[in-house]
């Protein structure tokens, strides 16, 4: 059976506490539900994105929001298939997580990760959604040179199937959710059960996991986007983890993953709190006479732009309301600069708003 071996550092230690603090800020946040379902929206684009780029899909974020929403996207047809495959993917943990999440105490399946992988490879690969019948090995894609050779095509079932045992043992019940992903994740990825889409495959399922044990926050986080923003990072620790010179599996250490792991989730939960504490912020501000103000959707949209990008123009005005006309943005902007919260530079067709 199965059995991970790994310590409970410090460094673990301080960091899920991180993420717990976070998530409580999060989970007892007052957004409103114009805000929760941006936040959402976001959080999905971002899992797709850093999703399949991680894996060298080359689309950018601006696209792969296209893509989504069904505009024209000129690149290569492998390409837009792959995000619709990661949103197919990502609609089907969601669905999952509802129907095991209202029934409680859920049993997870080997199908399940069966089904991720063809959802990940649909059209793509002829033979999605079996394991791999043949040898594979990972090489330096500069060098050439073979870095991880994963097990043998014959133990595959049966290293999945004690992992999934494992999975629903009542050792991996009690265990926080953050801590069990992370093995998973690991675990998935050394079996290296698929041809391809094997890193797909484990952070979906490793996202799965945390949604079944109640740490979707709100489903506004994304595992990728911190890998993807240092991938040698991500495959080095992975690799470095595998290659351990050990008699059997069982006696690899996995304690340096975890803490790399662990550190990642801690990154995208204390991002998404401070995003959620200045839109708190900037949802009730004060102007300059100490009055109280209540600034609608619009305006708080506004605020949350200026914050990220540290300026707006007018030309940006159709990337944040492609609903809206320019008059009724400029209508906003006036109304946050008579308050003192904005304040403009430059001439009429080159103005930059920003905060003041």
């Amino acid at each position: 059976m199965f059995i991970p071996k790994y310590a409970i550092t410090n460094v673990i230690l301080r960091n899920i506490g991180r993420i717990d603090a976070s998530r409580e800020v999060i989970l007892n946040s007052p957004l409103v539900p114009a805000w929760e379902a941006k936040f959402r929206k976001e959080a999905s684009e971002r899992f797709i994105h850093h999703g399949t780029h991680l894996e060298g899909n080359p689309l950018t974020e601006e696209e792969v929001r296209d893509v989504l929403d069904g505009a024209e996207v000129i690149a290569r047809d492998r390409d837009i298939q792959e995000v619709l495959n990661y949103r197919n993917v990502l609609k089907f943990i969601d669905a999952v997580a509802v129907q095991i999440g209202t029934s409680g105490k859920y049993q997870f399946t080997i199908e399940t990760i069966l089904e991720i992988h063809r959802l990940t490879t649909e059209k793509i690969l002829p033979a999605g959604g079996n394991f791999r019948l043949k040898q594979v090995v990972i090489r330096n894609s500069r060098t050439g040179q073979i870095s991880y050779t994963p097990p043998v095509a014959a133990e595959v079932p049966y290293l999945v199937e004690d992992l999934v045992n494992w999975i629903n043992s009542d050792e991996a019940r009690e265990m926080h959710p953050v801590i069990k992903a992370g093995i998973i994740h690991y675990e998935l990825a050394r079996i290296h059960p698929f041809t391809d889409g094997n890193g797909r495959v484990a952070r979906a399922v490793a996202t799965l996991i945390m949604f079944l044990d109640n740490y979707d926050i709100r489903k506004f986080f994304s595992l990728e986007e911190y890998f993807d923003e240092n991938p040698m990072d991500y495959y080095l620790t992975l690799q470095a983890v595998s290659n351990q010179l050990v008699l059997d599996t069982h006696e690899r250490d996995i304690t340096p993953w975890l803490e790399y792991f662990v550190e990642g989730v801690a990154v995208e939960m204390n991002r998404i709190k401070e995003r959620v504490q200045r839109i708190s912020v900037d949802a009730k501000i004060k102007d300059k006479l100490g009055e109280q103000l209540m600034l609608n959707e619009r305006q708080m949209m506004i605020m949350e732009y200026l914050h990220r990008h540290k300026g707006m123009s007018n030309k940006d005005f159709r990337k944040v309301f492609p609903d809206f006309s320019d008059d009724t943005v400029l209508r906003e902007l006036k109304f946050l600069r008579k308050k003192g919260l904005v304040k403009k530079a430059g001439g009429t067709k080159k103005a930059q708003y920003i905060l003041k």
